[in-house]
């Protein structure tokens, strides 16, 4: 990754060294291969005309704030779209703020206050049905013609489509994961999903059994299917790590607990505690179990670690970004 990408917030201003940039706008939530598709097209035009390559997304999502009460299922974090547009070879993310404030805006305001005057854009690419401002007034015919009076070109993007000729769209992979269906949902993303998080302190339990976790508490909007894992960690350094984990309840051995991660790292002995890493899903074992006893429990979790070794002795990278999320060392 290039080491010098640029994460923009709220109202931070842009580096004089990326302005008249190329800009791909959309939510991009997934960066999935749909995404990619616009994203793509932008880095193209960006080396075209020798402009920096930017993204312009919003945060938080703008259903959050026109309908706070559905819980949205956020496939990446800020900071983890960040790090996948930087793999992608962008220069840098502004995530714009998406307030009542902004929401408020025409079209027109939106056009002359973020892409001319904050940003100064030379180019703008998005898909063929963006809209923007106030009442989504603003739709891809406006966008063209005012790039036409404010000097920016405009490219417009068709929806992409997958091997079965069915649109790739988060909604779509937010319903695979709650299935638990993680090797469909990454060929709908072109890259293993993953979750960052912090190692936090746990009952213990896994320890007692021989069976170490690194513990999780994730958003309670993952609605990723409960159920064990074979997956692979990333630590804050870099080094990776192939795991067992199970997401879920611990119905064994509690009636009521919160939805934790606790993975458990193959042939690693250390203190991961206040560590912020990332954990890839790389194949869903089975679904979450109670069982009679710890006994009982402790012979599954060798029959999962097992297959758990196995499926990752075979993991080979499903694109570029695959390899460098989940396979370059860094």
């Amino acid at each position: 990754m290039a080491g010098d990408f640029a994460h923009i917030c709220g109202s931070d201003a842009l580096p004089e060294r990326l302005r008249g940039a190329v800009v791909a706008i959309g939510n991009f939530d997934g960066v999935h291969r749909g995404h990619r598709a616009v994203l793509d097209r932008a880095l193209e035009e960006a080396r075209r005309l020798g402009a920096p390559a930017l993204v312009l997304t919003f945060d938080p999502h703008p259903r959050t704030l026109f309908r706070p009460d559905i819980p949205l299922f956020r496939l990446t974090s800020s900071a983890m779209k960040a790090r996948l547009l930087d793999a992608c070879g962008f220069d840098g993310m502004v995530e714009q703020t998406f307030d009542l404030d902004f929401a408020g805006l025409t079209a027109e305001e939106f056009v002359a206050t973020i892409l001319v005057e904050r940003l100064g854009i030379a180019h703008a690419v998005t898909g063929f049905d963006f809209h923007f401002g106030k009442a989504r007034s603003g739709g891809p015919a406006f966008l063209m013609e005012a790039g036409g009076r404010h000097g920016f070109g405009v490219t417009l993007v068709d929806a992409f489509r997958d091997e079965g000729a069915e649109i790739v769209s988060s909604s779509r992979i937010r319903d695979l994961l709650a299935e638990g269906e993680v090797a469909e949902a990454a060929g709908q993303l072109g890259y293993r999903f993953a979750v960052e998080a912090e190692i936090v302190g746990g009952e213990k339990l896994g320890r007692t059994l021989r069976y170490p976790t690194a513990n999780m508490m994730l958003s309670p909007d993952t609605h990723l299917a409960h159920g064990i894992y074979a997956v692979r960690m990333r630590r804050a350094g870099g080094s990776l790590h192939d795991g067992v984990a199970s997401f879920g309840r611990r119905p064994t051995v509690t009636e009521d607990g919160a939805p934790l991660l606790e993975t458990f790292l193959f042939d690693f002995s250390g203190d991961l505690y206040g560590e912020t890493c990332r954990v890839g899903f790389f194949a869903r074992l089975r679904g979450e179990e109670k069982f009679d006893g710890l006994d009982a429990l402790t012979r599954q979790m060798k029959r999962d670690e097992a297959e758990a070794r196995a499926v990752m002795e075979k993991a080979q990278p499903l694109s570029e970004l695959d390899a460098a999320l989940h396979f370059a060392a860094l």
